[in-house]
């Protein structure tokens, strides 16, 4: 399966702040940044984990705190699924 996006990425990412057209995003209102909050762990532990090559890959190309982004993304998705009930199995 090949997924590969048809994007510029190279020409994205030259565009300047003034260059990008924002005319269809709509503004946020101050409660939804009133509910926002940093999302960093307090204290990270070192782990193996066995993540898939392009995976990695692309974490890594987000730039020098690419395990933060991955640490995040990891806390969101069990944050969304802790109200569905499913506990961890023991560590036993």
């Amino acid at each position: 399966m090949n997924n590969a996006s048809a994007t510029d990425w190279g020409r994205v990412d030259a565009l300047t702040d003034e260059e990008i057209d924002t005319s269809e995003v709509r503004e946020l209102p101050e409660s939804f940044f009133a509910k926002a909050r940093w999302r960093a762990p307090s204290e990270p532990h070192a782990v193996l984990l066995h993540v898939d090559p392009e995976v990695l890959a692309w974490f890594q190309s987000q730039g020098e705190s690419w395990e933060q982004r991955l640490n995040a993304a990891l806390r969101i998705y069990m944050e969304a699924h802790r109200s569905y009930g499913a506990q961890p199995e023991s560590a036993a």
